[in-house]
């Protein structure tokens, strides 16, 4: 099936049917981004993120003496 044909048969989806076609795609989504965020937080590529959030800290608690 070719993306018109799906784009089509969306189309004419009665309102409750595309809610929940649409429902199942945000949630796909999501589910997908949580999966790519773990890989990355496993494999080390968000480590700059924790490294910058504590220095960061650092330096609002030097700021604060």
């Amino acid at each position: 099936m070719k993306a018109q044909e799906i784009q089509a048969a969306i189309e004419s989806l009665p309102r409750e049917e595309y809610v929940r076609l649409r429902n199942w795609f945000l949630e796909k989504d999501w589910a997908e981004w949580d999966e790519q965020i773990a890989a990355d937080s496993d494999s080390g590529k968000l480590d700059f993120l924790i490294k910058e959030a504590l220095d960061e800290k650092s330096k609002y608690q030097l700021s604060r003496l």
